[in-house]
């Protein structure tokens, strides 16, 4: 009797663990594009999968700004905008023409995605 012996190509350890996606058409059209956009080697769509997760879980995230860099900025672009202030305008004028240039009119303030929403 015969055994049927499957030969294990370019097979992972069986330390691996087997994992089902689902993926919409448009994905998987992207992740096809990608593997034939590879110079080097044409990787199968798991190998394709598992290059793509190690290349996105490699990636460093966005470092935010500590809030010293924050205010050194803030207190960098205040400077400049007293030496660039209107002489003749009034104290008030200066006072309110540099809130606006710092921190955007009024109307637009809680659409910005940078701060976190201010108290009422």
């Amino acid at each position: 009797m015969k055994s049927k012996i499957k030969s294990l190509g370019e097979r992972h350890p069986v330390s691996t663990v087997p994992v089902l996606v689902k993926m919409s058409s448009a994905e998987m059209a992207a992740v096809d594009r990608w593997t034939l956009s590879r110079p080097d080697s044409k990787p199968t769509r798991p190998e394709a999968i598992r290059q793509l997760v190690e290349l996105g879980l490699s990636v460093k995230g966005v470092r935010k700004n500590s809030a010293s860099q924050r205010t050194r900025a803030s207190e960098m672009a205040a400077t400049e905008l007293d030496f660039q202030a209107d002489e003749n305008a009034t104290s008030d004028d200066q006072a309110t023409r540099k809130r606006r240039l710092l921190k955007g009119p009024e109307e637009f303030q809680h659409v910005r995605v940078d701060r976190k929403a201010r108290k009422s």
